[in-house]
């Protein structure tokens, strides 16, 4: 279930063994970051050598304006109990779990961590998930993966696995993601947990990515996935309200509350009647603005 306290506009990428990017990092305004111990951190050995590293970071409080979710090595990998053993610790908040094809995928990682919990007499269900949903079979899955544990608070897409697995192309304009994006926006909403979109491989191509970000916030996407911080700007710009929609929201309430005092039971904004669904999109644009404004005051 969505938590009001997770911002999550931009999730960026760090391999988790390599300073020099995780110290970029903790400079950055990015909402998230997901410190990796998978694809990035290569050859093997470099994964025991980031688990250390993010222990010392997270230790002397180096992420503290930032959301941390290390992104851990699946159950097939043979690093996953590792992984979860060791950074089950305060000042981590969950875990994206990739290669979650199935619901009984992301229930198998939430008991995992149920079991971690209680033998280190932590709270149970301290840890949160955001499974990625990277293949076809997963694609389908995504509304089971949704329900499969109350740690999920979110879901993400990850395209390039996606398109390798359909056997597809994926194309200039992106069509070939479409309906996986839909698919997985949708089960993300119907579900309450935070949909949130693929990362953008060309992260030069600025003018794509604003493309891309348009389809995404069209498509009913919270936030995305980073490759680089030069993509921060036009991430957060999408996907926070714009000063306009913050008024709009404000007033909106504010006839409704009047109509309610005065007893008329409707109120009117521009010659357009303010109804429930109006009512509770503006309750949640006012949410995530004020979770803005006090990530900026940090």
């Amino acid at each position: 279930m969505i938590d009001e306290h997770y911002l999550m506009r931009s999730l960026m990428f760090v391999p988790g063994h390599n300073d020099r990017l995780l110290e970029s990092a903790i400079r950055s305004d990015a909402d998230v970051l997901l410190l990796d111990l998978e694809d990035s951190v290569q050859p093997a050995e470099n994964k025991q050598v980031a688990r250390e590293k993010i222990k010392e970071y997270v230790k002397n409080n180096r992420f503290k304006n930032h959301k941390v979710f290390p992104r851990i090595n699946d159950r097939e990998s043979g690093y996953l109990l590792r992984d979860v053993t060791e950074l089950t610790i305060d000042g981590i908040d969950g875990f994206m779990y990739p290669k979650s094809q199935t619901g009984q995928d992301v229930y198998f990682i939430s008991k995992l961590l149920d079991t971690i919990e209680y033998e280190k007499g932590l709270p149970v269900g301290k840890f949160k998930l955001i499974p990625l949903i990277e293949t076809a079979a997963a694609v389908l899955n995504a509304q089971e993966i949704c329900q499969a544990s109350d740690r999920v608070i979110g879901i993400a897409f990850g395209c390039e696995d996606f398109i390798t697995d359909l056997e597809g192309i994926h194309d200039k304009e992106h069509t070939s993601l479409f309906t996986a994006r839909a698919m997985i926006a949708m089960a993300a909403r119907a579900n309450n947990v935070i949909p949130i979109d693929t990362v953008h491989i060309n992260v030069h191509d600025l003018e794509d990515l604003e493309v891309n970000l348009k389809v995404a916030k069209n498509l009913g996407f919270e936030g995305m996935l980073i490759l680089n911080p030069k993509e921060l700007e036009l991430a957060h710009k999408y996907f926070s309200p714009t000063p306009e929609e913050v008024a709009d929201a404000e007033e909106m309430l504010k006839l409704f509350e009047e109509s309610k005092k005065e007893g008329k039971g409707v109120a009117v904004k521009n010659g357009k009647f303010i109804g429930p669904p109006m009512v509770l999109a503006a309750k949640k644009v006012l949410r995530k603005h004020n979770m803005i404004m006090n990530k900026v005051r940090f």
